[in-house]
């Protein structure tokens, strides 16, 4: 009996540290008790906390929360790698942004986070081929983060959007693993063309904020944009780049920018 409630209950020892942080701030703070136990005390994995929290924030008068919420509970149960992908992005998250001091948080309070889990529910969708199901989920990121991905974006694990304010990614766009971002970004198109037209970010890519990458441009593993610069050309691995229209600057300064996120220029 023993073993078969092992198999049954896998460790998780992610979930239990988010579970014994969320009964800490609830002791710390209990008029958040009733948010703390609805988004986290009252489900068994992070998956399910996930489905309800993704639910609660884009259920509106046109699609009500328990249709959401059947929808990204479907969508978990299918596809196993959108949890591996949320739990590298809360990590990620947790890691790399000196506000973040507990894995609780970006579930609870930080939009760039839920923006991405919802982005990938959205994903899912498209590749299923509901594709106006996936046009609702980007229209309610948007409307309640103030992030616009287009559903058939593709983007990799381990991904941290800082603020989190005004980030475009198009339709044809491509994010590798482990890449941050901060705020204003867009990976967009240069105008109307049609089919591959937006950039490809390989992995470790740090970029700054209000930085633009325009058109079907790959920008190599490992390297910088400074912020507020304008991308319009290729940029080579491990470099930094900067201006309008950026340049190379310099290398990139580190093995991983996108976790160090160190934003300075070489000397």
């Amino acid at each position: 009996m023993a073993e078969t409630r092992r198999k049954l209950s896998p460790v998780d020892p992610v979930w239990d540290r988010i579970n014994r942080e969320a009964r800490q701030a609830v002791q710390d703070e209990p008029l958040m008790g009733g948010l703390i136990h609805a988004c986290i005390l009252h489900h068994k994995t992070l998956e399910k906390a996930l489905s309800y929290r993704i639910s609660a924030k884009l259920s509106s008068n046109e699609m009500s929360m328990a249709i959401l919420r059947e929808i990204a509970d479907q969508a978990y149960e299918d596809s196993p790698a959108l949890i591996d992908a949320a739990r590298a992005d809360l990590v990620a998250v947790f890691e790399r942004d000196p506000a973040c001091h507990r894995l609780l948080q970006p579930i609870l309070y930080f939009k760039g986070y839920q923006a991405m889990q919802a982005y990938r529910v959205g994903h899912w969708l498209w590749d299923n081929g509901q594709h106006d199901l996936a046009y609702f989920f980007q229209m309610r990121v948007s409307e309640i983060f103030g992030i616009d991905i287009h559903p058939a974006a593709r983007i990799g694990k381990g991904i941290m959007i800082d603020h989190a304010h005004s980030i475009v990614i198009g339709e044809t766009a491509v994010v590798g693993d482990n890449v941050s971002m901060l705020h204003s970004v867009t990976l967009g198109g240069t105008g109307k063309e049609e089919e591959d037209r937006h950039p490809k970010i390989e992995d470790g890519v740090l970029i700054g904020a209000g930085a633009k990458v325009l058109g079907n441009i790959r920008v190599g593993h490992c390297s910088r944009i400074a912020a507020g610069s304008v991308v319009l050309a290729d940029v080579p691995p491990c470099k930094t780049v900067a201006g309008i229209p950026a340049k190379i600057v310099g290398e990139a300064g580190c093995d991983q920018p996108s976790i160090s996120m160190d934003q300075m220029f070489p000397e």
